[in-house]
């Protein structure tokens, strides 16, 4: 059996990066004395959820990847034997940026980013005015411990992004998110959303067979109550864990992966896939005429 040992850190940020980070180590300390192989950190854990507002002086929060971040937990994912998946703001060069997840294998070894290729623009998430869509397309990475794809929140609702990942032989999704309920909003829209949320990452674990993990933030920001909520759901869809939606959560769940076969044997979606009818999605929309 092929067991992993997954590890889900679901934090509140402030305003200081330098004290979002030591919180974040101390935290990946407790999830790796609890057993966790792959450890993944929610979305930009290293400040607050700063595309709430346009502002400039925000872009003095990116850095280079690699750079300080990576390098500091390569040196922690080195001493304590883990895989560290990290949200970072990238500052890929003079006024060009990016929302991008590094991988760090457990030997401290920095294995490369993907860079979010969907960004939202919404009210309270004006990431257009901070990121360019990736350009490095879908990625995963051969970690010591899995074959592990990575996506980033938006992404979350695009079944394509998805099914690439897994098509290029992901065998776990891992998607690091920063999302919540407005303040203004009815308990019943609050509880519709996120439902709206976990159901469209449970039918990726569905539709490809295979494991997914998400980690959100939680904590009151600006007006915004992030919803937490974190969860691991199987490639059935059924949710294995759910963390609570007000408080922090580290967590610890154990997959085997052998079972990736079973599943994708009982129910076999990969094989029944009709590849030759899959041409219009590439279009934006198919008109009637």
């Amino acid at each position: 059996m092929k067991i992993v040992k997954v590890g889900l850190i679901q934090t509140t940020c402030s305003a200081d990066p330098l004290e979002n980070m030591q919180k974040t180590t101390a935290r990946i300390r407790e999830t790796a004395a609890q057993g966790a192989q792959i450890i993944c950190l929610q979305e930009l854990f290293r400040s607050l959820y700063f595309c709430d507002v346009e502002d400039y002086n925000n872009f003095l929060l990116a850095e280079a990847i690699p750079g300080p971040s990576t390098q500091e937990l390569g040196e922690l994912a080195k001493e304590l034997n883990v895989v560290i998946i990290a949200s970072l703001f990238e500052k890929r060069a003079e006024g060009l940026y990016h929302n991008t997840a590094a991988v760090i294998d457990a030997d401290g070894t920095y294995l490369g980013k993907y860079r979010k290729m969907h960004i939202p623009d919404d009210p309270g998430y004006y990431e257009k005015f901070y990121f360019t869509p990736g350009d490095l397309g879908y990625k995963v990475f051969d970690t010591k411990y899995a074959k592990i794809g990575v996506l980033v929140c938006w992404d979350q609702w695009y079944p394509e992004a998805a099914r690439i990942t897994s098509l290029m032989g992901a065998e776990m999704l891992f998607y690091p998110t920063a999302i919540g309920w407005a303040g203004t909003q009815d308990q019943a829209t609050n509880d519709e959303q996120y439902g709206a949320w976990q159901t469209i990452q449970r039918s990726h674990a569905v539709a490809n067979g295979i494991h997914v993990i998400s980690v959100n933030r939680t904590g009151s920001e600006a007006g915004m109550e992030f919803w937490g909520g974190s969860f691991v759901a199987n490639p059935f869809g059924r949710v294995l864990y759910q963390a609570p939606h007000d408080k922090e959560e580290i967590h610890v769940h154990e997959i085997n992966l052998s079972k990736t076969d079973y599943y994708r044997t009982h129910w076999p979606f990969m094989r029944d896939r009709r590849i030759d009818s899959y041409a219009p999605v590439t279009k934006r929309y198919i008109d009637a005429d």
